[in-house]
């Protein structure tokens, strides 16, 4: 019998993963949106065993408390988590605000797919500063660590990247642009005239920004990527379905309400807003972190962000690229006062090392 490396079982598992994550057919529904359906490629939509994924790792900031937390699903049961490291934080920022919040898993794309992972996160620490001058003279940088197992994260900096027009940076996020070769990251800001540089009177609306970077360090110029303007949008979270297909969740800030929109021609399609401009999920959270469910491909999982109460509450949905027919899931097993944060679904060899390492 031949044994496989843990090289080899590394690299099977992300072939896997990324075949499960992305190879999803797109059938039209009308108004109502997109309708995943795996069963015209052949592959059996009632399970995903298969895949050898075994569970999902979730990090997040817990309210006031502005580090990385990790949880680790029960198996593959997506709505039941409990907290590792006995509860305590697993990264602590030392750089900047020395606080992070809305902490985001990257999973590696490319050369990098199965070997590398990052976190990225919102420089701020609230607790030291006011919500007036986090967003005109707040952190332009966003922070980084990156891993190699899930487990040890190292090299934390502090990046910049817009310019001293910017009053803040917040929410980035990541995703692989397959089209391109590199990732693209994104986040909220708004700007100042460079004639008010106390950033004292009315900026521009918020838009979404983004950039490319092959290794997290060294970004291209940063351009807009969403401009609703007047409205400010912030709070992006993309979930791609196929190689060219894309859901993309955002809130609109001046509205409190998070929605949808979906392409089916890259990140740089057409996007539309199924149910029209005022179709949304739900009113009063923020946040969204998407996620497939392991054993359902048929099924997507919403998180949002109910900022204003108990955090983190999750939704489901067999028709994610609609606005409508999102419903609360069984909360019964889902941890309390989560705060915006990310879900990684994750295979029975990193499943079983995190439970090793931080316990449960």
């Amino acid at each position: 019998m031949v044994q496989a490396t843990p090289k080899a079982l590394w690299a099977l598992a992300a072939l896997l993963f990324t075949w499960s994550s992305l190879a999803a057919s797109i059938k039209s529904r009308g108004s109502g949106g997109l309708f995943l359906d795996l069963a015209d490629l052949g592959v059996d939509v009632t399970k995903r065993q298969t895949n050898n994924l075994a569970g999902y790792l979730g990090a997040f900031f817990l309210g006031a408390d502005p580090y990385v937390y990790f949880y680790l699903s029960n198996g593959n049961d997506a709505l039941s988590f409990r907290a590792l490291n006995r509860g305590q934080p697993v990264i602590r920022p030392t750089k900047g605000t020395t606080g992070v919040r809305d902490p985001t898993i990257v999973p590696g794309g490319g050369s990098e797919s199965g070997r590398k992972w990052y976190i990225i996160g919102t420089d701020l620490h609230i607790g030291r500063t006011t919500w007036d001058a986090a967003q005109r003279t707040g952190s332009r940088g966003i922070f980084v660590w990156e891993s190699t197992d899930l487990i040890n994260w190292t090299n934390e900096r502090l990046v910049t990247v817009e310019d001293a027009t910017a009053g803040m940076v917040w929410a980035p996020e990541a995703i692989w642009d397959p089209a391109k070769g590199q990732y693209l990251v994104h986040w909220a800001s708004k700007f100042y005239p460079t004639s008010d540089p106390r950033h004292t009177g009315n900026p521009t609306n918020i838009r979404m920004r983004y950039a490319y970077t092959s290794d997290f360090k060294t970004f291209s110029a940063p351009q807009t990527l969403i401009d609703k303007n007047p409205t400010n949008i912030i709070d992006l979270n993309y979930l791609p379905l196929s190689p060219t297909s894309f859901l993309r969740f955002m809130k609109d800030e001046t509205r409190k309400t998070v929605f949808v929109e979906v392409s089916n021609n890259g990140l740089f399609g057409m996007w539309t807003r199924p149910g029209g401009d005022g179709a949304i999920i739900q009113s009063g959270v923020e946040g969204p972190a998407s996620y497939l469910d392991n054993v359902d491909p048929r099924k997507v999982h919403l998180l949002l962000d109910f900022y204003g109460s108990d955090g983190y509450r999750p939704f489901e949905s067999t028709n994610p690229g609609s606005n409508s027919g999102w419903v609360g899931s069984n909360r019964n097993n889902f941890p309390k006062n989560l705060r915006h944060g990310s879900v990684l679904p994750i295979n029975g060899t990193v499943y079983e090392a995190l439970r090793q390492r931080w316990g449960v």
